[in-house]
């Protein structure tokens, strides 16, 4: 599903007409890692208290055969901070939910939804994932205009696999993605109601909590306006003000590995056959959704660092707060059995009593509504909770940075005034006929 989308296309016809518009010097070869010109920037800083495991009594038992996926998830040094932060802090809030989360996998197991249930949905490159923004995200774009089935369930789920695999590409110490929407083609017909659109941001909003680095849409035509109103009083406000529309995107991702219809030097032909088969092997995944190594054997790679670090051997250190925090592991045969789980910690009121602070480099978040600006005063904590060091440095945070949408950039989307007719079509897409 290319960001919430509907036709009346057959795959095959689709398929068909886009293998007809052949491009010279083009490569149906897609980036799998970050170029020389991309790093990660964002960095968080953690005190001890605001990423104690509290989710440890809420683990499947070990006979279920789920446990060890949802181990893997629970394992990630970044979950329990994305949450952290997703709820301003809030110790409850964090632990329901995150406990909606595990619901939500446990039902879903959006890790293991095999290639062959949605190889069908990605025949048209409704949704390619390649490449890497200038902050090493991996680049997820959306094409809404190539959509090829009929409205399911099989459509959400194709989502959900591409960005389980934007997971896997991220390189150690990323743990967001970039998302291009491209409205090129498509008409208000192959958009989406209000209604499936609620239902997906529900799952992107809830369930990958702080994964969207930046949203950006371009070429968008009139009728866009009118769809985004509509769903954005289901946006949460840090979510909107990482959608930026018709930006210049060659400030944004590097030039080699920007598609060449956005103004980059990649000129990138989508070939079905090679597109999957690449996202397959390089995420080492089996035919049934599940991991495998080189000789075919099943294995558990840690999640938080991307595949490829996974696979090498950079697992996160003992007690990791933060995904990037890795080391050398010689003996690959722990790929083949579950990490254990972290020890116990009682959650207490751990977060609320050490000032519940996290400080991202050119970024602030918003805590308990507040507008202070960031300080760095030192102040002495002699009750806190869990026997922490006196003198934990405290931060008071603000809402995070707006950011405006951009300006236009090429040539007019709007061509012409709409007509009565696309007015009515512009109308039954918000009302979901």
């Amino acid at each position: 599903m290319s960001f919430f989308s509907r036709s009346n296309k057959s795959a095959s016809s689709s398929s068909s007409s886009l293998a007809k518009q052949a491009k010279p010097n083009a490569t149906s070869q897609i980036f799998t890692e970050p170029s020389q010109e991309s790093s990660v920037k964002k960095k968080w800083d953690y005190n001890e208290g605001q990423l104690k495991q509290y989710t440890s009594t809420l683990l499947l038992p070990e006979t279920d055969p789920y446990y060890p996926w949802e181990l893997r998830f629970l394992n990630d040094p970044g979950t329990h901070p994305r949450y952290m932060r997703a709820a301003k802090w809030k110790m409850d809030d964090a632990k329901k939910r995150i406990q909606g989360t595990l619901e939500w996998r446990r039902e879903y197991k959006p890790e293991l939804i095999s290639p062959d249930d949605v190889c069908v949905e990605a025949e048209t490159g409704k949704i390619i994932l390649t490449g890497f923004d200038y902050d090493a995200r991996p680049i997820l774009y959306m094409r809404p205009g190539r959509e090829n089935t009929e409205r399911s369930p099989r459509q959400i789920r194709h989502l959900i696999y591409h960005l389980e695999r934007a997971i896997d590409f991220m390189p150690p110490g990323q743990e967001q993605v970039a998302i291009i929407v491209d409205y090129k083609s498509a008409t208000s017909q192959s958009n989406p109601s209000i209604a499936v659109a609620r239902q997906v941001l529900n799952i992107l909003q809830n369930h990958y909590v702080e994964r969207l680095g930046r949203g950006l849409v371009v070429n968008m035509p009139w009728w866009i306006n009118a769809f985004f109103t509509g769903i954005s009083p289901f946006l949460d406000p840090i979510t909107r003000d990482k959608i930026r529309f018709n930006p210049k995107l060659t400030e944004l991702v590097p030039a080699a590995q920007l598609d060449s219809e956005f103004g980059g030097d990649y000129v990138f032909e989508f070939d079905h056959k090679p597109y999957w088969k690449t996202i397959t092997e390089f995420c080492h995944i089996a035919s049934d959704g599940t991991r495998i190594d080189d000789q075919g054997e099943k294995i558990y790679p840690p999640s938080g660092n991307g595949i490829k670090a996974a696979i090498e051997g950079l697992h996160p250190v003992k007690g990791a707060v933060a995904t990037g925090q890795v080391e050398k592991v010689e003996d690959l045969s722990v790929l083949k059995h579950p990490t254990p789980p972290p020890a116990s910690t009682p959650p207490a009121a751990d977060a609320a009593a050490n000032g519940a602070a996290v400080v991202a480099s050119g970024e602030t978040a918003e805590k308990e509504g507040s507008e202070k600006t960031l300080t760095e005063e030192n102040t002495t904590n002699s009750n806190t909770v869990g026997g922490l060091e006196d003198g934990i440095k405290r931060m008071s945070l603000n809402r995070a940075l707006t950011t405006a949408p951009g300006a236009p950039e090429g040539d007019a989307v709007f061509d012409h005034p709409p007509t009565q007719s696309e007015l009515k079509e512009a109308r039954q897409s918000l009302e979901g006929r």
